[in-house]
């Protein structure tokens, strides 16, 4: 190549969009090679410097580091082979990185403690299968012993976290396994699911024909006691109703939702307390049983 086409290395470091001193670092580490010297003893460069030099800028703006930079420049590893370890690296990265998210907003999100942290923490760093053993031991303490026509609501109320989820999915996890440790929204659901009916249909659920009345019907006005009347509630009715209009069922189901990627359910308090408001103004006689 003559003199003429080399490069000085002010030159080079203007095409690579380089500082000199950096252009510098990189030709001393041996990343980009010299094409001699002038007859002032100053470096002189091949023009493919400049693609060199951009290539290492790239990388290592991806956070690969110099010995890799190295190999990959030095024909000793294949630039694809490099990109796929360095892709599974920063996957492994982003799944602590929202574990310690998740921990964080749990402990901002609740007020939690100090001394709780770490129960926090270990919640979410669960493997799959101490997942699947953590809600088993929820569902089988809400449905164990009830009747077997259970196991489906049981199934669909199985949380299932993606081997690679979201930051939000991480999140709703967190928090719906704090919400299954609580003693008393144990207790609602295996009441809940104690007195679920035997058939599904919305004929004979009770909740069921709540959750399907029009919320834009006033509870208190002649729509609202047709309403209630078609419903016809008995005070055992009354009773599971209770029992369901715990805030704590929709956030589990919100959460579940989250989790497993389904739309987000319509929450069910709204309606069981229009229906409280109906039966307080239509029949409070019933709501004195």
């Amino acid at each position: 190549m003559e003199d003429d086409e080399l490069l000085s290395i002010g030159e080079l470091a203007r095409r690579a969009k380089l500082s000199v001193k950096a252009v510098r670092y990189y030709s001393d580490l041996g990343l980009v090679p010299t094409n001699g010297r002038d007859s002032a003893g100053r470096r002189r460069y091949s023009p493919d410097a400049a693609k060199r030099l951009g290539l290492i800028r790239a990388l290592r703006a991806l956070g690969v580091g110099l010995r890799t930079i190295r190999a990959v420049v030095g024909r000793e590893a294949e630039l694809g082979d490099v990109a796929a370890r360095e892709a599974e690296a920063i996957g492994e990265t982003i799944k602590v990185l929202q574990l310690r998210r998740a921990v964080l907003l749990a402990v901002a999100r609740d007020g939690v403690g100090w001394e709780e942290v770490e129960m926090v923490h270990e919640l979410a760093a669960m493997s799959a299968r101490e997942r699947r053993k953590f809600v088993g031991e929820f569902l089988d303490e809400v449905f164990g012993g009830l009747d077997a026509r259970l196991a489906g609501i049981k199934r669909t109320l199985t949380p299932e976290l993606a081997d690679e989820p979201a930051p939000e999915q991480v999140d709703a996890w967190v928090a719906l396994a704090e919400l299954t440790q609580d003693p008393e929204f144990r207790t609602t659901l295996r009441d809940l699911a104690a007195a679920q009916p035997r058939t599904q249909r919305p004929t004979k659920d009770v909740i069921a024909k709540v959750a399907g009345v029009n919320p834009e019907t006033d509870p208190t006005g002649p729509d609202g006691a047709e309403a209630l009347h078609r419903i016809n509630p008995t005070a055992a009715d009354l009773a599971r109703i209770n029992q369901a209009k715990d805030p704590r069922r929709d956030d589990y189901l919100r959460l579940l939702a989250a989790i497993n990627g389904w739309a987000a359910p319509t929450p069910l308090t709204p309606a069981l307390e229009w229906f409280e408001r109906a039966t307080r103004h239509h029949s409070p006689n019933l709501l004195a049983k």
